[in-house]
């Protein structure tokens, strides 16, 4: 009997930043800047919380969509923090912003559907749009600035355009939308009938003051799907935890899809997640603004062009001037200089690498040290 294997996953493979960084890892004496991940451990009061939790027997089946108190809670903390007014029915408590972007995906795409996805991009919004039987549309943006060309949405739209994704801060670039963008993309997409899905979960590393979300237009409501997560602020990548809202007849599809697929968040570190926001980010974040500005000049002194970032904790340089692809590069510069950073081909954008500085001071200057002298070999 021949075994048949979903059509769905036809083009969708194992993640190459999964196995670059594998590779790196495996390289006897590398250095590896290739993981998206604080290098600190979560905040002492969030894990106290976790603890008590467990000392109470809080090990019950919580409700699917998340307990009372933390749909409460995330409810007042995105009015306070962002505006953003989304009561606790509309708001799911999920298996990290992954498990979100998936349930979302699944419930507003039909076979066919298009999702516009701005590149460079994390590799999870193609990947899942294809699982949802959806059809994953590039639309590059390294020709303008990483902000998105209103020309070039307005032409990448078609009958089957479903929705659009918006990360910012931005994986992997670090690059913030500018008003200016956002108020261009709401024009285009005002009366079309396609969602907007708002990744939002890096704006609390955001270092410019000017920042602003799509989730802003009230007109839109009714197609914005935000995403977030307690991973990157809060240094609880472990945790698995991350949160979605939408307008309620939208979460309330969604809700289907988490219910079979996650059932539900687990009960005991729910506690936690209200001491998480209610634990100010400024640190994380002035920590990881330091680390740019050593990043970025240190690139600057390589003779690099660079984007400087302004959130997130990764810098995309382009190495386009070397005449190698960005895999080739990368392998040479891994194997030659023992240095790992991630091909920008992974990212959808080629003759980029990604540098990850959420790393260590002395493992960022190390690794750049290395790269630096195995430029100078090229």
């Amino acid at each position: 009997m021949e075994l048949t294997l979903n059509a769905a996953l036809s083009g969708v493979e194992t993640s190459g930043i999964r196995r670059f960084t594998a590779l790196a890892r495996a390289t006897p004496g590398a250095c590896t800047l290739t993981i998206g991940e604080p290098d600190l451990d979560t905040p002492a009061p969030i894990r106290e919380a976790a603890r008590a939790s467990l000392a109470e027997g809080d090990t019950h089946y919580p409700p699917n969509n998340g307990q009372p108190y933390l749909l409460e809670a995330l409810s007042r903390y995105e009015e306070r923090a962002h505006g953003l007014r989304y009561a606790p029915d509309e708001i799911i408590v999920t298996a990290g912003a992954t498990g979100a972007i998936f349930i979302a995906l699944a419930a507003i795409l039909n076979p066919g559907d298009e999702v516009i996805i701005p590149t460079p991009a994390f590799s999870l919004y193609a990947s899942t749009a294809a699982l949802c039987r959806g059809v994953p549309v590039a639309l590059p943006a390294e020709n303008s600035g990483f902000q998105i060309d209103p020309a070039a949405l307005a032409a990448a739209i078609t009958p089957r355009t479903k929705a659009l994704v918006l990360t910012s801060p931005n994986n992997p670039t670090g690059c913030v939308y500018t008003r200016e963008t956002l108020d261009a993309v709401h024009d285009i997409l005002r009366d079309n009938p396609i969602f907007v899905l708002c990744d939002d979960v890096y704006r609390e590393l955001a270092y410019t003051e000017d920042y602003h979300s799509f989730a802003e237009f009230p007109d839109m409501r009714d197609r914005v799907i935000v995403v977030n997560s307690f991973s990157k602020p809060w240094a609880m990548t472990g945790w698995r935890v991350g949160w979605c809202m939408a307008d309620r007849p939208v979460k309330e599809k969604m809700q289907v899809f988490h219910q079979y697929a996650v059932v539900s968040v687990s009960s005991f570190v729910q506690r936690a997640c209200v001491t998480a926001l209610e634990t100010d980010t400024a640190p994380m974040r002035a920590l990881f603004q330091k680390r740019r500005n050593y990043v970025c000049v240190r690139l600057a002194a390589m003779g690099l062009e660079v984007t400087e970032p302004e959130g997130a904790f990764y810098v995309f340089p382009s190495v386009q001037k070397y005449g190698m692809d960005s895999e080739t590069f990368c392998k040479r510069m891994l194997s030659e200089g023992l240095v790992g950073v991630l091909p920008g081909t992974y990212f959808g954008a080629e003759g980029y690498v990604r540098i990850s500085y959420c790393y260590g001071d002395e493992a960022l200057q190390e690794g750049l040290d290395r790269m630096e002298r195995f430029l100078k070999t090229l």
